[in-house]
């Protein structure tokens, strides 16, 4: 491990944990089993903007919903492990059949489920509110809380280190912009 900045620039693939992270860890069940989550657009566009760079983009969560998946598959993400109960299998697998080295892996954590992937990986990362454990473990604390902007921060630092931040102004389907 060296400098953040440097180190940043050799990551190959981002894994996301859902609640807490890629929201503010609230859920609000329905009727039918599933969960309502809020997301912020700012983090999907920069998951769709690193996918469209060439970036890979994991989710290793416990939360579970249909909406949930939706909305994961909306935004391009292709491997997808939910309700998942043992993290660090399915963070070796992604590791394993992508021949990442743990340099190329950074992992965004919360909460204490997310400790073993963090130790796995070279960049370890959590937004402001996560667990203080977490924080301790991490390399950088996004000042930006799960669900409100920590992933954006995250992934465009990663994107700006590699040169490849903004260089396609295309909206998240890739469509021209007007």
């Amino acid at each position: 491990m060296g400098n953040f900045k440097e180190d940043i620039a050799l990551v190959r693939a981002i894994v996301l944990d859902v609640d807490g992270v890629m929201t503010d860890g609230g859920i609000i069940p329905t009727p039918d089993g599933d969960f309502i989550r809020r997301y912020d657009a700012k983090d999907g566009y920069a998951i769709a903007s690193a996918l469209r760079e060439g970036l890979l983009v994991f989710v290793i969560s416990g939360g579970r919903g249909r909406m949930l998946e939706n909305r994961l598959t909306m935004l391009g993400i292709t491997r997808i492990y939910l309700n998942c109960m043992d993290k660090v299998v399915a963070i070796t697998e992604i590791m394993e059949e992508y021949k990442l080295s743990k340099e190329e892996v950074l992992y965004m954590g919360d909460d204490i489920p997310d400790l073993e992937c963090m130790r796995l990986v070279g960049v370890p990362v959590c937004p402001s509110d996560a667990a203080m454990e977490v924080v301790e473990a991490s390399r950088y604390v996004s000042e930006f809380r799960g669900g409100h902007g920590a992933v954006r921060d995250i992934v465009e630092q990663v994107m700006r280190s590699q040169g490849r931040w903004a260089k396609c102004l295309k909206g998240v389907l890739g469509l021209p912009t007007h």
